[in-house]
């Protein structure tokens, strides 16, 4: 036997000769993209070896029913898609994994001769690899267009709108709506020098980007002048154009300020004017201090402003607007509404354990975009191995050969959308007897009028012009409250003509120029559109929220319309500095599900009333806070909870109980039916149907979702009338019932509400009482009342066996083209990431 002092010295010399690709073993990189990179007519789709398209969605819906049941066996990768995740590791270029291999090549304007390989495993995922990054830049197009033709052909024309923000045509829903729009050759070219100009105007980085989107469209038209040379040439402007897709549907915030001012005016005739401006204020829940943050640190950003009588607000009379929004072929026009971006997708999570809180010492990290549930998908994964580039992940259309989600060798990245308020609606003083003229600091203004050209879908074919001010597109006209007289409503982004800017962030990470979280940092600030941006290396961890936030003349109202007449135009954009952000938080943990990111940082006008004292990112942190020092499986386990669990249940009802308790019990039926309740919050309040026998396990899903119509009458309808109530439920609905996102509902309203009506302690109290009209005893009767009510109901069409009440379990379905029906989960589909690294 060797003496010990020998023995350490032939380890510590076997250590000498241990490569870095060997110590990486260590490291955890999984992921699953529920829509896979396979799409209809892919050539590498019939390839032996090659999984079914369908592969990862059943990869993603395996895990569902288990729960909280995670352990170890659920992180082992799959090879065959029979596990739960699958490896995404960065592979070197002789992987025997691999089953296709492509060789190709071509020209850029700009690095001459390139060439890449293009090898893919057996989920189809392109692993790219070349001797110059200009080579794995032109590859990443050449695989773009392979896997993803559908997306490019369908958004590269339909985009536009979203460069010019098209009143009431969010760009994606000319996507996914499949409709064609022609834009004239006037906006083509006035948004394509726009981007163009201020990409140039970011100095060394702006060239390497235009430079990168010049060499990436040179491999997408390779690819067409090889299997289709009549497609037209794809051009600066389309890659712009899917780059407003994404600005629009995930990186923009505000904009509602004319729906609100209209619900404001509703609340003043109904309450009165103080009153009123208290309900609202209520309502609204601008910065409640009881929301969730991610982090508690301060960040102020025009935290407190006046309801009341804030500077230069444009009070509108409420039912006057009419909006001029464009109507597409073959639909209804639009109702008198000005929520002309349409729903934002809000569904994206993120969880990060700190070392300090990690029982490796080391951060751990799951997450990932909820980009919605479609085949073909509007992300695609791959690989880039360049001189500068080594990572894996996901992209998308609008990236030239950079990632949007991912890791490198040693840290990985994620994002959620953060709904910060960029856009601001003006009220334009009309002049000259016209709807088409309007006064801007002292003289009558003719506003432009833009023949943005035509919108078809089959044989229908319609128009798209519209006006526009020095602000921005108007989307309607309403009557002045004050004067009697119409006004024009214009809006003003503040990231307009800048969308393609946010690639900086993309190519920093892509380059391999992060090195540690204040790089990070950093490299995210540069992005005008919305995100919160998030972080984890084997030793530190990060978040920072960005966008080009505007700075306000002192007492403007951001949730509401302000004078367009030139007094109150924004005075630059909030520092980098003062953005919400932290490295490392004391607390050890990194939460964001779309929910605020920090103290005193107000919500974006266009979420009214969703970041009050209950949110669903509370489910994430009860339970992670199951555990002690965490694990990654735990990390996972809160995750997937979560992703099942009926907040309303989880979070609102040990206080619907105690309000319960002040009154009496109308029946048996009633009483078995709260025990059930109960029952359910006892179980962990989830609505899966681990026995996958197509409903909900627990039969309390199915009493509260009867019940909940008659509990949200009494929490807020006695004290606002039927006629807001309704307007109330068009600023936010009673509850985003799966398989919805349960981002929104009323039940954030009713647990302040009824804390302070039962004598609690309340941060941030209401002005007003709502529940019962405010008597505690009325309130509680009608809660009664309401599960009563659904009691009988149930029994009526189930029978009296509480045990059997049941419903059917939510399910999901991609589209626009059906790939797998997955029962209901509330949690990410751009890509699920499971990550740690030097564990």
């Amino acid at each position: 036997m060797l003496p010990r002092r020998a023995i350490l010295a032939t380890a510590l010399s076997a250590a000498a000769f241990i490569t870095p690709a060997a110590s990486a073993v260590a490291d955890t990189t999984l992921n699953v993209v529920p829509h896979g990179n396979e799409t209809p007519g892919v050539p590498w789709a019939t390839a032996p070896g090659i999984l079914p398209a369908d592969t990862q969605a059943k990869m993603y819906d395996r895990i569902t029913p288990l729960f909280r049941d995670i352990d170890e066996n659920v992180l082992k990768p799959s090879t065959d898609g029979t596990g739960y995740y699958k490896s995404a590791a960065l592979l070197p270029q002789n992987d025997p994994s691999f089953v296709t291999t492509e060789n190709v090549g071509g020209t850029s304007p700009t690095a001459g001769a390139v060439s890449a390989t293009i090898q893919r495993d057996r989920y189809g995922v392109p692993h790219i690899y070349s001797g110059t990054d200009a080579g794995a830049v032109f590859g990443a197009g050449w695989a773009v267009a392979t896997d993803q033709g559908l997306l490019l052909t369908q958004a590269r024309y339909n985009g536009v709108a979203g460069l010019i923000d098209l009143p009431g045509v969010p760009a994606i829903n000319l996507v996914l709506g499949l409709y064609n729009y022609t834009p004239s050759a006037k906006v083509i070219k006035q948004a394509t020098d726009l981007q163009t100009k201020s990409i140039q105007a970011q100095g060394a980085q702006g060239k390497q980007l235009l430079d990168d989107i010049d060499t990436y469209l040179a491999g997408i038209n390779a690819y067409y002048a090889k299997t289709s040379p009549t497609t037209p040439k794809f051009t600066r402007t389309d890659i712009y154009a899917l780059n407003a897709i994404k600005s629009q549907f995930l990186g923009e915030g505000g904009g509602q300020e004319v729906d609100n001012a209209l619900f404001l005016d509703s609340l003043r005739g109904k309450l009165g004017s103080k009153k009123g401006d208290g309900a609202f204020a209520d309502l609204r829940a601008r910065n409640d201090p009881e929301a969730s943050v991610t982090t508690t640190k301060s960040f102020p950003n025009q935290t407190d402003v006046s309801v009341a009588k804030p500077s230069g607000m444009v009070r509108l009379k409420s039912g006057t607007f009419k909006n001029s929004f464009i109507t597409l072929p073959g639909a209804k026009a639009a109702k008198a509404s000005a929520a002309s971006v349409g729903k934002r997708q809000l569904a994206s999570n993120i969880l990060i354990v700190s070392g300090s809180k990690s029982a490796t010492g080391k951060p751990l990290f799951v997450g990932g975009p909820q980009i919605g549930f479609n085949y073909p998908g509007l992300t695609m994964e791959m690989q880039l191995k360049s001189p500068s580039f080594n990572v894996e992940g996901v992209t998308s259309a609008p990236f030239p050969g950079y990632m949007l989600i991912g890791h490198g060798a040693d840290y990985a990245w994620s994002l959620t959308s953060a709904g910060a308020d960029i856009i601001d609606t003006y009220a334009e003083k009309l002049c000259g007897g016209s709807k088409t003229k309007y006064v801007w600091k002292g003289k009558c203004k003719v506003m432009e009028k833009v023949d943005a050209g035509t919108i078809a879908k089959g044989a229908s074919k319609v128009k798209a012009v519209f006006y526009r001010t020095v602000h921005g597109p108007v989307i309607g006209y309403a009557k002045d409250e004050k004067t009697g007289k119409t006004v024009a409503l214009s809006q003003k982004r503040s990231s307009y003509g800048r969308e393609t800017v946010d690639q900086l962030f993309n190519q920093d990470l892509t380059y391999g120029r992060v090195h540690s979280a204040k790089d990070f940092v950093k490299a995210a600030a540069k992005t005008p559109q919305t995100f919160n941006s998030f972080y984890a290396s084997a030793t530190e961890s990060a978040f920072y929220t960005a966008g080009a936030l505007p700075l306000r003349p002192k007492g403007v109202n951001g949730d509401l319309p302000v004078d367009g007449q030139g007094k109150y135009e924004w005075k630059g954009e909030l520092a980098a500095s003062k953005h919400p952000q932290v490295i490392d938080p004391a607390s050890g943990y990194i939460v964001n599900w779309n929910n605020k990111p920090a103290a005193d940082f107000p919500a974006g006008d266009d979420r009214f009333g969703n970041e009050g004292g209950i949110q669903r990112v509370d489910m994430l942190k009860s339970e992670l806070s199951r555990y002690g020092k965490a694990t990654l499986p735990n990390v996972l386990a809160s995750a997937n909870a979560a992703a099942t669990e009926d907040v309303r249940i989880t979070q609102l009802w040990p206080t619907l109980k105690a309000m319960l308790a002040r009154g009496k019990s109308p029946s048996a039926g009633a009483t078995v039916a709260v025990a059930e309740l109960q029952k359910w919050y006892a179980a962990g309040g989830s609505r899966v149907d681990r026995n996958l026998d197509g409903n909900v396990d627990q039969p309390g899903a199915v009493i509260l979702d009867t019940a909940w119509k008659k509990i949200t009458d009494a929490g807020l309808c006695d004290r606002l009338g039927t006629s807001l109530c309704k307007g109330l439920e068009g600023r936010i609905s009673r509850f985003d019932l799966p398989p919805g996102g349960q981002y929104s509902g009323w039940h954030q309203y009713m647990g302040k509400d009824l804390r302070t009506m039962l004598g609690q302690k309340v941060k941030g109290k209401y002005n007003i009482r709502y529940c019962g009209d405010g008597s505690v005893s009325r309130c509680s009767k009608e809660l009664w009342a309401a599960i009563d009510g659904a009691s009988k109901s149930i029994t009526a069409k189930q029978g009296s066996d509480v045990s059997k009440w049941t419903e059917k379990a939510a399910t999901i379905q991609f589209s626009p083209l059906p790939l797998f029906q997955m029962q209901y989960t509330n949690k990410p589909t751009g890509i699920h990431q499971v990550m740690a690294f030097g564990q």
